[in-house]
């Protein structure tokens, strides 16, 4: 695995990868369709198959895509909507008005989120919109867990709460039957 590349003055702690075909069949079963704008592997679950991927910013078809890194695994994606209902995101929304600290953690992962994508690709479109509501309010956790295991941690720290709050999703083996190894 290589280095994941990131934009000047921005922490660059996960690790990216090239997609495989056998990436491509293990996205398509976990998604239930092929997948689309995929530029790589940006997080690997323990049990080896993709669990977050890059989209590109603008998909095939010209459609802007603000979600750079999309979770793809169902058994994380069941997870973390359990969580989402349970009210964590709007207990976490709440926390960000009365935590300083959270708040600044918070915008730095929007920063480092839009200058992640930019250095992808600038869609004027989607610009200074970057994913799950940051950097005012928790709006998806899919999204914000996505960034965090991408990213590494440290990064998004609502993200990285949402992972602190989650069972291992892997412990089961692979959520996935094709192909779920490289």
């Amino acid at each position: 695995m290589s280095q994941a590349p990131g934009p000047a003055g921005v922490a660059s702690c996960g690790a990216f990868e090239q997609v495989s075909p056998g990436d491509l069949m293990v996205l398509a079963e976990q998604l239930g369709r092929p997948a689309r704008g995929v530029r790589r592997v940006a997080h690997r679950c323990p049990c080896g198959a993709p669990d977050v991927v890059e989209t590109a910013p603008r998909l095939p078809d010209g459609t802007p895509f603000p979600t750079l890194f999309y979770l793809t695994c169902p058994r994380a994606a069941a997870a973390v909507s359990t969580l989402e209902s349970t009210g964590l995101m709007r207990g976490l929304t709440d926390r960000l008005a009365s935590d300083p600290d959270l708040a600044e953690g918070y915008r730095e992962a929007h920063t480092d989120y839009l200058a992640r994508r930019d250095s992808v690709e600038v869609v004027a479109e989607i610009a200074g919109t970057s994913a799950g509501g940051m950097p005012e309010r928790v709006k998806c956790l899919h999204a914000l867990l996505a960034h965090a295991l991408a990213a590494g941690p440290g990064v998004n720290p609502v993200g990285d709460l949402a992972r602190a709050a989650l069972p291992d999703w892997w412990v089961c083996g692979p959520c996935v039957t094709a192909g779920a190894r490289r």
